[in-house]
This record gives C-alpha cells, structure tokens and sequence, in this order.
C-alpha cells in the first residue's frame, strides 16, 4: 500500500472534492431530451401564422446565446438519443421548414453570426421550379457548406395521409433522387409537410430509410415512444413572444406510451383518447389537458392511466390536444398531439 503524507492528503483534498463536484454537476446536468424549435418565415409580415419578425427572431438568438443552453445540430441529438446517450439539459435544435428565401436572406447570417446550427426541411419541387420567394439549389449549396443540415419534406408537400401509398413512395423516392443529384447527399431526417401522417405514412418513412420524423405538435423530445413522431414548439407572429419561447426551451418531457387512438387520422369524432405515463412521470394526478375549443378537458387517471374526453367532437381539419404536467424546479412537462380529421 502506497503511504501518503498528511500534507500531501490536504493538497489533494481539495482536487478530489472538486472533481466530484464537477462530476455530479454534469451528472444532474446529463438529459435524456430536448426542445425542438420550428421556424418557417423571417421578416415576412403578410403571412403571421407562419413568419416570425426579425426582432422576435433576433431575441429568440439572444435568449438562447444567454448561456443557460446548448444549441445542437438536430442529428446530433437525435444520434444521442437513439443510443441512450445524454445531451446537455436545456439542449435546444432550431429546424426551419420549407426554404422560404427569407430563410436564405435573414436566418441564415443571424445563426451564422451566432454560430448556431439549423436545420432546414425542404420539398424539392419548388426549388425545381424556381418559384419566386423560395430558395435556389446554389443558395441550398451556400447553405449546405456553411455546415447546416437539410432534411427532406418530399417533392411536392402533399397531405400525404389523403394519398397512396404508391404516391407518397414515389414522393420519397422523387424527393431523394433530387437532393442526390443537386446536393450529393441523402438527407436522414423527415418533416412531414403540414405535420399530417398517418401509420401508414409512418411505415413508408421508415421504410425509406429515414432516421427519425418530426410532426407539427408541442412537446419536448425524448424517444420514449419511438422517433418517428417526434414533436416541435412552432414559432410565429403570435406564439414567438419571449415568454412562449422560454416555457419551450426549459420544458421537459411528458413521457407516455400506449397512446390510444395510435392514428392521429380519427376514425371517430371525438376519439377516445387515452395513454399511459412512463414510470417516472410522478405527478400524475396533476395532469392537465387543453383544447382551443374546449379549454380544459377532462382527465381520469386510473394507476398511471389517463384517459382524456372531449365533451364534443374535435374543430377542424387539424385539433390539437396538449397535456401538461408539473415538473422539478418550476418547470413544465409537455405532451401534445395533432388530430387530424379528414
């Protein structure tokens, strides 16, 4: 046995406190999900339901720069947690949809100024036709080599749970033979257009080979219950304020399985809706669920099952549902599902 000095103990002491310290802050700091953001235009007043102005954009930059997050690439956190490995708490991925040239003219220098990653989910078909106000294949390519990633969003943009399965395989296939031929890549993440899916839709994303998919719905992702309907906090005019934002990047998953209708495509209105919270949801019986028609839903909770009802039929061509629930340190836990009815 290796005999060490009393004066020697006391000048190693403090490094030993030290480094366990430092390893239980990374341990409680370790997180098994993160918060998804979704932007589409920048700067672009005419259509509030999908723009957030530059200012808004500019303080959602600020916020997220503050020191208390961490910015990561979309497939790095999905590639975490696939394989069981943490992210830092209060990882936040900024994904943008459809390639809007806004993106290309206002996003794109901001997060480059910031150093921020992004994400960018584009159907091939307008940027083929050069449609006015979306981006180019060259400005793709900018994009593309100032390292931000691109996901597919197939050729055309379709409702893809009213189509085939032979058109949306061919949407796929379409979709990717473009960015191979225009951007030498295979892109591994999928954004369903308009955020609509059904299981079917589900099985053919799969089978395309994609990695992981990414609805319309609130929530914070985590893969609990599998990666291919993995939600998104969208941003806008309306729902771009900072208190908004700051409820979205420190929420933290509401974990549930055996989700009850498995189809968001609704066979009846209003479903019977129902899941089961994971074993380390402890705050069960303070589960609360909202609808924008209804309010305030009613909720039954039987062991860890909760069975939610609408007292009618869901508004809309897409409802949504969002359940919520207390979490540690004054933060929220999220659960949101889109409902699609035709």
């Amino acid at each position: 046995m290796i005999s060490i000095s009393p004066a020697i103990r006391l000048f190693l002491l403090p490094m030993l406190m030290a480094s366990i310290l430092i390893g239980s802050i990374a341990t409680a700091r370790a997180a098994d999900h993160a918060t998804i953001l979704m932007y589409h235009r920048f700067g672009e007043d005419k259509y509030p339901t999908t723009n957030v102005r530059i200012e808004q954009f500019e303080e959602h930059l600020e916020i997220l720069a503050s020191g208390e997050y961490s910015v990561w690439p979309l497939q790095d956190i999905i590639s975490n947690l696939q394989a069981g490995k943490p992210v830092p708490d209060r990882t936040v991925a900024i994904t943008i949809d459809d390639a809007y040239l806004s993106v290309y003219e206002v996003a794109m220098p901001r997060l480059k100024a910031r150093g921020f990653h992004a994400t960018l989910f584009v159907a091939t078909r307008p940027v083929d036709r050069d449609l006015r106000n979306y981006m180019d294949w060259d400005q793709l390519r900018e994009w593309q080599a100032a390292g931000f990633d691109i996901g597919s969003q197939t050729q055309t943009h379709p409702h893809m749970h009213r189509q085939s399965i032979e058109v949306n395989r061919e949407e796929l296939k379409v979709s990717n033979d473009r960015f191979l031929a225009e951007l030498g890549i295979r892109p591994t993440l999928f954004a369903y257009p308009y955020g609509e899916y059904n299981l079917g839709v589900i099985d053919l994303v799969k089978a395309a080979g994609f990695e992981a998919a990414f609805g319309q719905n609130s929530g914070v992702a985590h893969g609990y219950d599998g990666f291919f309907e993995l939600p998104r906090f969208a941003m806008n005019e309306q729902y771009g304020n900072r208190e908004r934002l700051e409820l979205a990047i420190n929420g933290l998953p509401l974990k549930v399985g055996e989700i009850v209708p498995a189809d968001v495509v609704l066979g009846e209105n209003p479903p019977l809706y129902g899941f089961t919270l994971a074993s380390d949801m402890d705050q069960e019986r303070q589960l609360r669920c909202f609808n924008s028609k209804y309010g305030k839903l009613d909720v039954a909770i039987i062991g860890r099952r909760a069975e939610i009802r609408m007292p009618g039929p869901l508004v809309g061509k897409r409802a949504r549902v969002n359940c919520t629930m207390p979490g540690p340190d004054g933060r929220w836990r999220w659960f949101g599902r889109q409902f699609l009815t035709e």
